[in-house]
């Protein structure tokens, strides 16, 4: 009786460890939509979909611990990119939410806005490489306006 007991509760174990761990791969279908301005105009298309997992869980915890601040801001021109995160199961912060993004005429910071909820926020220089390189596969010291 009590290698059955014992059996139950190792079964029980094995159960709980296997459901967590499962619990972390449903969220991998989580992915960024990125569009890009088309030359001067406020219009976007499609520029990629950023699928890697570790990718996609660095940028949402960018932005969630990111220090936002409420304004509304008027820029000069529309963002050069937006972008989006796409989620099959969990919901997050992030979720249903478009970024705006700007990058600052030295090519070395990014500005971000929350579309339409009053945040706004200039990243530092390593964040924002950081960052613009996971949205746009592309690096920000590289760019050409």
């Amino acid at each position: 009786m009590k290698i059955q007991n014992l059996l139950f509760a190792l079964v029980l174990v094995f159960v709980f460890v296997v459901a967590s761990c499962s619990s972390d791969t449903e969220n991998e279908e989580r992915t960024i939509i990125v569009e890009k301005r088309v030359e001067n105009e406020n219009k976007y298309s499609y520029l990629r979909e950023v699928t890697d997992i570790k990718q996609v869980n660095k940028a949402i915890n960018m932005l969630e611990k990111s220090n936002w601040t409420n304004a509304e801001v008027s820029m000069a021109y529309p963002p050069h990119y937006k972008f989006h995160f796409d989620y099959v199961e969990k919901e997050t912060q992030s979720d249903g939410v478009v970024y705006e993004l700007w990058v600052s005429p030295n090519k070395d910071k990014i500005e971000l806005v929350i579309q339409g909820k009053g945040k706004y926020i200039q990243l530092n220089k390593s964040k924002s490489a950081e960052l613009f390189e996971i949205v746009t596969g592309e690096k920000l010291s590289d760019l050409k306006q």
